[in-house]
Parts: structure tokens; C-alpha cells; sequence
């Protein structure tokens, strides 16, 4: 049934602007991004901060902290960053899970941090044409061990974590890891599905159903929304409504090298979720509903 339905805004993603032109890099162009979304009806904003002077992205306490506290300043929002992949540049190698969690910690410090992102399993990353053209992509880890610290330190705020489920065993480990820590805060799950990309489904009806009976299954309760990467989303919302899920779009997730910005994805969206019945949920109502 038709209810309300939460809209995330993923901004920019880790593609820069070689890939993705239109997504925003400083600091001033993430927020003004955010908030011309928010404006338009996007409740959650995620993000992916960088070095401008690079153009690559950059896992960074102070960074995020100018972003989020420069959306919260001009409106409600939840904002929430990305998780660094193991092996990012930007975290101790020796680190272990300790080091991908540091800037949100940081964050955390600040009093800034809302939301988590984890993703609760690993896989195979490639593009389609990546590897018609020979390429091997890579492997994307996440241990056991990882999630669990990730799991643990949300415990210690009560703080949500966004699950990205890049495959359908993601959303069994991660709602079997999830219940070992009561005191964490409720994961959403966010199902992703692609175009072009190798990985789960691409975004057709029978894949989001199949979803969604392993949801009724494994995680009955839990909020769910559709995202992805390389993908158009579209003919999916009206379904996706309809059995009461969320949405999330932006230039993160969209097909490469869209003429859109972040601003007409989320307003084509708006018009899809309403269209199909939904109403937008508020930051607030949000909020309310993980608290339940």
C-alpha cells in the first residue's frame, strides 16, 4: 500500500566528474547541491567528499564535517557520508576495521553523524563493458570482522546504518550480523540494483519481488529502498511504492555520464513517488519511525 515514502539523495558517488560531469566536488558545491534537493523534496542526503585539487575522493573528518554542518545550517536533513572501501588510500593499511571507521568517528566527535553506511558482504566489482574489454575490475571486501565493528560502533550511538545490498546474501548476513547487536540502530537496506554494472539484478519487476519476499523473510520489519549504481530507476519507483518501500536517485547512482544534475533527478523522481500515490516523508517523520 501507497504510504509515505522516504527519498535519499546520493550526490556525487566516487565517479568525479570524468565519469559523472555534473557531480558536485568541493565543498560548497555538495552543499548547495544538498540543499537545492532537500528543497525539493529529498529528506536524506549521502555523500562522497574529495580533494579538490585532485578531483579524487578523499575519507576526511574535517571535510565531512564542513558538509554535513554546512546542509544542517540551511535546512533539515538527514546526511550521512560513504564508508571507504579496504585498501582506499586514504586509511592505514594496517588499520583494519579501525582505520575505515575513523572519519565517521570523527564525525562522531563533532556531534555530527546521524547515519552510518555499511555494506554487509563482499563481491565481485566490475562494469559490463569493463570486462568486455578484458578488464578484471575488483574485489570489494567487507569482512565478517569488519561489520561487526561497524555494527559495534553504531551500537555505542544507537546510530542506523544504511546496508548497501549489492547481492541478495548481503541482506541475510547482514540481517543475521545486525542481530547480534540489539543496540545499534535499525539498518535499512538498500537494494541495489544496475544497468551496467555485473552485480545483483538489473532493475526489473521480478528482481525487486525477489527482494522483497527475502525482506518478508529475513528482515520483516526493517525499512527498505531502491538505489544502485549505473541505473535508471524509474520504471521501478511506481512498484516499489506499492509495496512500501523508499527511494534513492542522484548522480551517484544514475547512469554514467548523464546530462541530468542532481536537482532534475530528484524532482522526476518527486513526480514519480507521487504519481504512483506516495506522499514524501519528512526528516522528522524519519526519524520517528527508526525510533519505534
Amino acid at each position: 500500500m501507497a504510504g509515505q515514502c522516504w527519498l535519499e539523495v546520493a550526490l556525487n558517488g566516487p565517479w568525479g566528474k570524468r565519469r559523472q560531469p555534473h557531480v558536485p566536488v568541493s565543498v560548497d558545491e555538495i552543499v548547495n547541491d544538498a540543499v537545492a534537493c532537500v528543497e525539493a523534496g529529498a529528506a536524506i542526503v549521502h555523500f562522497h567528499a574529495y580533494d579538490v585539487a585532485t578531483g579524487r575522493q578523499k575519507d576526511d573528518a574535517d571535510l565531512y564535517a564542513a558538509i554535513v554542518d554546512g546542509v544542517r545550517s540551511r535546512c533539515d536533513a538527514i546526511v550521512y557520508p560513504t564508508l571507504p572501501a579496504d585498501g582506499s588510500a586514504d586509511i592505514d593499511p594496517q588499520g583494519g576495521a579501525d582505520a575505515r571507521f575513523a572519519a565517521l568517528k570523527g564525525l562522531a566527535d563533532r556531534g555530527l553523524v546521524e547515519w552510518g553506511a555499511l555494506d554487509p558482504g563482499s563481491m565481485n566489482f566490475a562494469h559490463a563493458g569493463q570486462v568486455a574489454a578484458g578488464d578484471k575490475g575488483f574485489v570489494y571486501t567487507n569482512s565478517v570482522e569488519h561489520i561487526r565493528a561497524g555494527l559495534g560502533f553504531a551500537a555505542t550511538l544507537g546510530l542506523p546504518m544504511a546496508y548497501a545490498i549489492y547481492e541478495p546474501g548481503f541482506l541475510r548476513l547482514g540481517a543475521q550480523l545486525a542481530a547480534e547487536q540489539p543496540g545499534a540502530g535499525q539498518p535499512i537496506y538498500r537494494l541495489m540494483f544496475t544497468d551496467g554494472f555485473t552485480f545483483s539484478y538489473p532493475p526489473k519487476p521480478y528482481a525487486l519481488q525477489a527482494y522483497h519476499e527475502l525482506l518478508r523473510e529475513f528482515a520483516p520489519d526493517a525499512p527498505w529502498m531502491i538505489a544502485g549504481l549505473d541505473v535508471d530507476l524509474t520504471p521501478l519507483i511506481p512498484l516499489a511504492v506499492a509495496l512500501g518501500g523508499h527511494v534513492r536517485v542522484g548522480l551517484e547512482d544514475a547512469r554514467l555520464g548523464t546530462p541530468k544534475t542532481n536537482l532534475e533527478i530528484v524532482t522526476e523522481a518527486v513526480s514519480a513517488i507521487e504519481g504512483a500515490g506516495g506522499s514524501l516523508a519528512r526528516p522528522d517523520q524519519i526519524r520517528a519511525s527508526l525510533r519505534q
